[in-house]
């Protein structure tokens, strides 16, 4: 029997559990270099160093392996966790399971990450990152994972899909413009009388804090057994992610987001280097520019919805890549333009808004048309390992670009040697690139005409 449409009063339910693990995971995933490697500006470092701050093995940083670290630990379990919430039956749900097991953890340990033992620099320190940053993204992938593949389910066509998938693209911009602003709450406790660090560890347990509620409500307002659209998988985990990765679209489709992902791992951790060493900027005004960025990318998230309805997802974003390769290519020259240096910043944030929009809302409706369509092929449903599959390659295009962000910064990262931050925009441009090509190849007219075959 065909399952009830989820009322859209429920859609914004689900949605604000994406708002909650937005906020929740901001700080975790673009804030780890700013906090253990922060900025050195003419002021002076923004905090005591707490870790070793030059390169190891080389070329690397004790900072950049343990987020690499993080990410590449978080990479690995995503089909782990997708197998698993795929292949149970759980009472209450085998999505709402594992949400319900993770939520707080989640938010706990996203504090933790930034409350290092000992005062000064210290081995311990770089210990007690390296394994909350694991334990971090543990819990964060099994909240994450189930909850795309949930999103999937309750979206029972392509349309419903696209809706929902504009719904948590919003609530996700809300979380993360609210994260964005941690510059400006962070000053306002200092001028309270807090310091820096007590000022920076306070606004994180804020947002933590703000995200695990909102991360309740999927569990709490949900009922999975009535509005999901899901069958259990008895497939091994192994052999499913074979077949998942032997889907031809699938696979150039998760080879382009990871080489997206490590070129956007490069803006949202560099914003605040762009704004106060190329720039010359207070470091506040990182804040007014995100928030300003992700009200752009409000403005184009109906017109992104129209437009993919008409024209296809696929042309949108080839668009967005186009864009991109834009922005990184202005980044380069900041600071050296014949404009004001926040009308520089400004530039940046209106660019970058549009393709943001595009890569927000259209990835997870194409990975539900994708997991959709093979389900009809196969005959097998393994919606979470399609999509913990593809944070699986997302999140090593964030542990790539985490690992190779501070060594760049390394090469000259000052007011008067700034040659490595401007190569950041160099090294985006490359994978931005081969993110293109690779999705051209992707067959979109192929998978909707299987899911039209399903519909007629």
């Amino acid at each position: 029997m065909a399952k009830p449409s989820l009322p859209l009063s429920k859609k914004i339910i689900f949605s604000l559990g994406q708002l909650g693990w937005a906020l929740t995971s901001y700080a975790p995933g673009m804030l780890l270099v700013y906090f253990y490697l922060p900025p050195d500006s003419a002021a002076g470092q923004t905090f005591p160093a707490r870790i070793y701050q030059g390169y190891v093995l080389g070329i690397l940083t004790i900072i950049g392996l343990a987020y690499g670290v993080g990410r590449l630990f978080d990479a690995v379990t995503d089909p782990l966790i997708a197998g698993l919430s795929d292949r149970s039956k759980a009472k209450m749900g085998r999505r709402r399971l594992f949400l319900a097991i993770s939520v707080l953890p989640f938010a706990l340990t996203s504090i933790l990450i930034f409350t290092p033992p000992a005062a000064g620099q210290s081995p311990i320190n770089s210990v007690w990152v390296f394994a909350f940053v694991i334990i971090f993204y543990w819990f964060m992938t099994m909240y994450v994972t189930p909850y795309f593949a949930f999103m999937s389910e309750l979206g029972h066509t392509p349309d419903e899909r696209l809706q929902l998938s504009t719904l948590i693209s919003i609530t996700w911009a809300v979380g993360t413009a609210i994260g964005t602003q941690v510059f400006a709450i962070k000053g306002a406790f200092e001028a309270g009388g807090m310091s820096a660090t007590a000022a920076f560890q306070v606004t994180i347990a804020l947002f933590a804090g703000i995200g695990f509620l909102f991360m309740l409500l999927p569990i709490i307002f949900i009922d999975e057994q009535k509005y999901g659209d899901g069958h259990a998988n008895d497939q091994k985990i192994i052999a499913s992610l074979k077949e998942a990765l032997g889907n031809r679209d699938f696979r150039y489709f998760t080879i382009s987001d990871l080489a997206y992902w490590v070129a956007l791992t490069f803006a949202s951790t560099g914003l605040v280097y762009y704004v106060t060493i190329l720039l010359g900027l207070e470091e506040a005004f990182t804040s007014t520019l995100q928030i300003l960025m992700y009200l752009v990318s409000f403005l184009f998230y109906v017109p992104t919805n129209l437009i993919a309805k008409k024209t296809g997802k696929k042309r949108l974003v080839l668009v967005a890549f186009i864009f991109f390769i834009i922005v990184y290519t202005y980044i380069i020259f900041l600071g050296k333009l014949p404009l004001a240096a926040q009308v520089q910043g400004y530039l940046v944030v209106l660019l970058m808004g549009i393709p943001l929009a595009i890569f927000g809302i259209l990835p997870n409706a194409i990975i539900g048309d994708i997991a959709e369509a093979d389900a009809i092929t196969t005959g097998r449903h393994k919606n979470a390992i399609f999509y913990g599959t593809r944070t699986f390659m997302s999140k090593m295009g964030q542990m790539i670009g985490g690992l190779v962000f501070p060594s760049l910064l390394l090469l000259g990262s000052t007011p008067g040697n700034d040659i490595g931050i401007r190569l950041t925009g160099a090294a985006a441009i490359v994978f931005i690139v081969i993110g293109m090509v690779m999705f051209t190849l992707y067959d979109e007219q192929k998978i909707l005409e299987t899911l039209k075959k399903k519909r007629s």
